[in-house]
């Protein structure tokens, strides 16, 4: 159930790259996360220069204008190791497939609980498969 926003400066990606980069992001999070392989929600952002902005070299790593902000929602619960694995085989395969620096991958995750998803119709579905779950 993850929900994922990703941001970037324009005319730095095209469509097939953009293509490559919600695919390899949905390997990791079946990889890592468990996440079902239907269950893709993810929003592609492009910004002009005038509102993307960056520290080109916070904590050492050395940034480009092919930044991507990968912000991801997800339900809590993953361990370290899940979320340090995603982020590993996120910025291996986005330079491979993509092609794209390592350097410019940089990963959100901002977890929350079943209450706070709706997945249309105005119903917590989450919830309900929960309380199945654990009748």
């Amino acid at each position: 159930m993850p929900f994922i926003r990703v941001g970037y400066m324009e005319q730095q990606y095209d469509d097939a790259q953009l293509q490559r980069m919600s695919q390899v992001m949905m390997e990791a999070l079946v990889d890592h996360f468990d996440v079902p392989t239907d269950d893709c929600f993810q929003v592609f952002h492009a910004h002009g220069k005038g509102e993307f902005y960056y520290s080109p070299d916070y904590l050492n790593v050395s940034r480009s204008d092919g930044l991507v902000f990968i912000y991801i929602t997800c339900k809590s619960g993953r361990t370290v190791r899940q979320k340090t694995g995603l982020y590993r085989q996120l910025a291996h395969q986005l330079s491979k497939m993509v092609p794209m620096r390592q350097e410019d991958v940089f990963i959100i995750i901002n977890e929350n609980e079943f209450a706070d998803w709706s997945f249309g119709n105005g119903i917590a579905q989450m919830l309900l498969v929960s309380e199945e779950v654990s009748e």
